[in-house]
């Protein structure tokens, strides 16, 4: 098989839109692995969000959080690496988002905090195993991985603008995770770059790594990869530059790019 490491998105990716890893996407992960390949989980979720995802593949090893800022592994939750940033450097940051009751969460590597939630937010957390910290204030935290705002579409465009008018944001790199979700993390952070440490660690060429995604925190990563495919959901700037498209994640299209590519 041509390809070596395979590097699979997890939202309107692998899973459908109802968050479920269907069969056939599940069994034609595993078929490529047990070929050979070294499947790797890329995400903007918490570790504890990806691990349920790898235990019902069957599989342990690598994964890339936090959109890149952590890599993990899933035996015995070993830290790799991570790109973290000083939190008081971000006061500002903060105060604006509370003056302008935005959401927003906080995450170190394992754990995610927020200074106040609605039941129905927390409601949501635990569809993504995650049990949030309520904490008073985030700025007690030495050191952040992942900031991640949640709001109205013209809210979240609006904050994106402001932010960077007003210099709230250097150091970092902003993602937008979903229609929803506009993810912040340290400017080196992205599963491009996380995807490239890995492939160097394990002396894999570039042209031997597939990336598919189906969001703009994905670019990296399949602008990296030899062969980058784009979901059939995603966004057609995406799509423009994707070797190749699937079709949408739910007709499964992590299952027949890779039955195209690996086991053909």
């Amino acid at each position: 098989m041509q390809y070596k490491l395979i590097a699979l998105d997890i939202d309107g990716t692998l899973l459908n839109d109802e968050h479920q890893l269907s069969e056939v996407n599940k069994e034609t992960v595993r078929r490529v692995h047990d070929a050979g390949a070294t499947i790797v989980l890329c995400s903007g979720r918490a570790p504890q969000s990806v691990f349920p995802i790898l235990d019902q593949l069957g599989l342990e090893g690598t994964i890339i959080a936090h959109n890149g800022a952590s890599t993990v592994l899933s035996e015995g939750n070993e830290l790799v690496h991570d790109f973290s940033v000083p939190t008081d450097a971000y006061g500002e940051l903060f105060q604006y988002l509370r003056s302008n009751n935005i959401h927003f969460d906080v995450c170190t590597t394992f754990d995610l905090y927020l200074e106040a939630a609605t039941q129905e937010a927390l409601d949501i957390y635990a569809q993504f195993f995650v049990n949030p910290h309520i904490i008073p204030d985030v700025m007690q935290l030495p050191r952040i991985v992942k900031m991640t705002l949640a709001a109205e579409v013209e809210v979240i465009e609006e904050a994106e603008r402001t932010m960077r008018e007003r210099g709230l944001v250097t150091g970092l790199n902003m993602f937008r995770s979903g229609a929803n979700f506009l993810d912040l993390v340290h400017e080196k952070a992205t599963k491009g770059n996380a995807l490239k440490e890995l492939a160097d660690s394990m002396g894999i060429p570039y042209d031997q790594v597939i990336a598919i995604g189906n969001y703009y925190n994905d670019v990296e990563m399949i602008e990296l990869a030899g062969l980058g495919i784009a979901m059939g959901n995603s966004p057609d700037d995406l799509k423009k530059i994707a070797q190749d498209v699937t079709v949408s994640n739910n007709e499964d299209g992590v299952a027949q790019a890779l039955i195209k590519y690996c086991l053909t």
